[in-house]
């Protein structure tokens, strides 16, 4: 297990990685600075496979994925849950400034804590869907946050994913990639996510929910959803998880970057 968080290393914790540090367990514990130092920003509309292909890759290159998403779901959620109006910006900012995020991946899933407390089954519910976009388009919530993804990349082996990775977060990151599906295709993922966490959403509820998250995305003024000039985009809409990968895998190697 391998996470990352705002607190620095703790011996008493198996498995910590810090924003400063990696540890391994099995014997003695022991700081890890990452060998594998390539930096892959991943971005694209919701849906589009970023969050899974992000965690595969990262599996196969033995490197930390980050689910930036997911942070920005962990301030709407705490925002719900204390009754504040997601419309009132300056409490959200003030939510997402002080806000204890952590995300430990173990067992090829990305977990995410929320004040200490693991919440990643609670941050994909049609709620969250509905307020994450508005949320996520203030400049302070996007500074907090940009901050803390920041500090986990710094050393290096990481694979971060999100909507403006490539752009703002990580402009010099090793490899971008734009991964982009048609929208029906998307929508077809989200329902089927929803269905298996036992959500009867109709299809066409979830096709309007995908386009106005798109439009929401990439018109907001603040770090909005767009590829970077130096990406690659990766149209997966015919595409496996494992073919994705493959083809991430595959530029990594052209550009001598594979460990």
């Amino acid at each position: 297990m391998v996470s990352a968080s705002g607190r620095g290393f703790d011996s008493r914790r198996l498995h910590h990685f810090s924003f400063d540090s990696l540890s391994l367990s099995g014997g003695p514990h022991f700081i890890l600075i990452a060998m594998k130092k390539v930096v892959i920003a991943i971005d694209g509309p919701a849906a589009s496979g970023k969050s899974t292909t992000a965690k595969r890759l990262a599996e196969r290159l033995g490197v930390l994925p980050i689910d930036t998403g997911a942070m920005y779901r962990a301030v709407t959620l705490v925002t719900l849950e204390a009754g504040i109006d997601p419309h009132d910006q300056k409490k959200v900012e003030e939510i997402a400034q002080h806000l204890e995020i952590q995300q430990v991946f173990e067992n090829g899933e990305v977990r995410t804590f929320v004040n200490g407390q693991d919440r990643s089954r609670d941050l994909r519910t049609p709620e969250i869907n509905r307020w994450v976009s508005l949320v996520s388009s203030y400049p302070g919530v996007r500074r907090s946050l940009v901050e803390k993804q920041r500090a986990m990349a710094k050393r290096g082996g990481v694979v971060l994913e999100g909507r403006d990775i490539g752009t703002v977060v990580l402009p010099d990151a090793d490899l971008k990639i734009f991964m982009v599906a048609s929208p029906e295709e998307r929508a077809r993922r989200r329902w089927k996510e929803l269905q298996e966490a036992g959500m009867e959403i109709p299809f066409e509820e979830v096709l309007q929910e995908i386009l106005r998250r798109d439009h929401l995305d990439s018109t907001r003024a603040d770090s909005p959803l767009k590829k970077a000039e130096d990406a690659v985009v990766l149209d997966t809409t015919n595409l496996t998880i494992q073919e994705q990968v493959e083809a991430i895998l595959e530029l990594l190697k052209k550009r001598g970057l594979d460990p």
